[in-house]
């Protein structure tokens, strides 16, 4: 993992509550990318909330002539004050990835996060199961990404689903 602080401080905040409250949407920027190249060309499903609010979503899959879906909507402070917030709960700054699984031709995950005075940047293998997290070097830290990126994958399909819906309730 590649990490960088303006203060240098690694350990816990127990400020944060603090710090999420006062964010600014400049503060904060979240990356996630899992895919792999195979018979069906390259297939990913890659999102990313950027720094003004913006929610880019992209799943390209070749299966049966599948096309890519794109969409891109706004998001308000609270929601990313939201995402920050599960970012903190997980831990995942506090992780490292250097005795994770490396990509290989399965394929790759990349998980990238600037919150606050941190920039961190994950790249692992795909995970099947948490057989694969239970037999990794880093059981504890790879668990923590797992379950993370479960809990970013149902926050963004929640919010792409709600924004985009055909017929509303």
């Amino acid at each position: 993992a590649v990490v960088s602080t303006q203060s240098g401080h690694y350990g816990r905040d127990t400020n944060y509550i603090l710090s999420i409250a006062n964010m600014s949407s400049s503060d904060f920027y979240l990356r996630y990318y899992v895919g792999h190249k195979g018979k069906f060309g390259h297939e990913f499903l890659e999102f990313e909330f950027r720094p003004d609010g913006k929610l880019r979503y992209a799943n390209n899959s070749n299966y049966k002539n599948d096309t890519m879906i794109r969409k891109e909507c706004n998001v308000s402070l609270p929601v990313l004050k939201e995402l920050a917030r599960i970012i903190e709960e997980g831990e995942i700054m506090y992780e490292d990835d250097k005795m994770w699984p490396a990509p290989d031709r399965i394929g790759r995950q990349e998980l990238e996060i600037v919150h606050k005075n941190q920039h961190i940047c994950f790249n692992t293998s795909k995970i099947g199961s948490l057989v694969d997290v239970n037999s990794s070097k880093d059981p504890d830290g790879l668990r923590a990404f797992y379950y993370l990126v479960q809990d970013l994958k149902c926050f963004v399909f929640s919010l792409i689903g709600l924004h985009f819906k055909i017929k509303p309730i």
